[in-house]
């Protein structure tokens, strides 16, 4: 299938600094960036910085950004699941992940993920897909923030609400795993009731093993 990317642009305006939100960007514009050395929730920040464009570079990847300047501050990843996760396979060209979502601590504050996440989804360009995210509370900077499960959990759900993104139920083990483990999905208004059924079922296994 096709995937429609339609590069959007914005400018943040704060008191702190003045940010170029935008994307989906290609991996040429990413390499004229650096990575802030405080993106580092997932991997190095060097390493990290090549995944971005690795990602950019796939066909459905989507890479959606703010900067300072030339230095990359926030970033927001689209991709299909890895191939070792339940939801690639059902091998669905219309079910994509919203992978990572991290803004740099110095940056935070600046509702810059909310405006990520939202720059993501203009233009319908997202309809025809299911987006889903999987929330484990591993992945959460509870040291940084002060925050507790429960209140990174329920931030996490605000943030992905701002696109209309739900709460779904899974057996999915690994995020049954901890109850404050979540999958969070928004269903395009394009998507056809075909796709509906086929993630139904690789959201639940077990009921269909009885």
């Amino acid at each position: 299938m096709e995937h429609l990317k339609i590069p959007q642009t914005e400018t943040l305006v704060s008191p702190r600094c003045t940010l170029i939100l935008e994307g989906p960007v290609s991996p040429e514009h990413i390499r004229t960036k650096q990575m802030h050395p405080q993106l580092d929730a997932f991997r190095r920040p060097p390493e990290q910085w090549e995944a971005l464009i690795e990602i950019a570079a796939l066909d459905e990847g989507r890479i959606i950004m703010a900067c300072d300047g030339d230095m990359i501050v926030g970033y927001v990843t689209f991709h299909y699941a890895d191939e070792y996760e339940r939801w690639s396979e059902g091998n669905m060209e219309d079910l994509i992940e919203l992978g990572a979502v991290e803004v740099a601590n110095d940056y935070r504050g600046l509702d810059i993920a909310k405006k990520l996440i939202q720059l993501s989804f203009r233009e319908e360009q997202l309809d025809h897909m299911i987006v889903f995210t999987t929330e484990y509370y591993w992945h959460w900077d509870l040291e940084s923030t002060g925050l507790s499960v429960w209140d990174y959990r329920k931030m996490m759900e605000q943030l992905m609400k701002n696109v209309d993104m739900v709460w779904f139920a899974t057996d999915d083990p690994e995020i049954c795993s901890h109850p404050a483990n979540c999958l969070m999905v928004r269903v395009g208004k394009y998507v056809p009731q075909s796709s509906v059924e086929a993630f139904d079922r690789l959201r639940f296994r077990q009921r269909f093993m009885y």
